[in-house]
């Protein structure tokens, strides 16, 4: 996914504030599948971040178009883990592991077959 790099993203130096790379990943995740027209929200079950685990390796600015690559590295019975990297012409800028869990009611709960389908079908993933 491409994202312009606008004034409201930047600190007063014009780079990217830290948290917004966050922000970047999430609009990410959530265009895999509005992409696909459907909703990250799976039969009133959804995913939320459990651990993240970031790398700021250089700084976006104003104006930059970022690249934001999505990659699933790991699926287990209620969560999947899944690395992010952001780039600007093809220089990776950030990195992020992010460990996901499939939850309703504020619960874990197992991904059943169809959704994990759902799930290899929309990411890339990478064994």
């Amino acid at each position: 996914m491409q994202i312009r790099v606008y004034y409201e993203d930047t600190d007063a130096g014009g780079i990217v504030y830290h948290s917004n790379y966050l922000n970047y990943c999430e609009r990410a995740r959530s265009d895999i599948f509005f992409q696909k027209g459907i909703s990250p929200i799976i039969d009133n079950s959804h995913f939320v971040v459990r651990k993240m685990e970031c790398d700021f390796i250089k700084s976006a600015k104003f104006g930059d178009i970022i690249e934001v690559d999505t990659k699933v590295l790991e699926f287990k019975n209620a969560s999947f883990l899944l690395e992010q990297i952001i780039t600007v012409e093809n220089t990776i800028v950030f990195k992020a592991k992010i460990l996901l869990v499939f939850a309703q009611d504020g619960k874990p709960k197992k991904i059943d077959k169809t959704t994990k389908e759902l799930l290899q079908s929309l990411f890339v993933y990478s064994k």
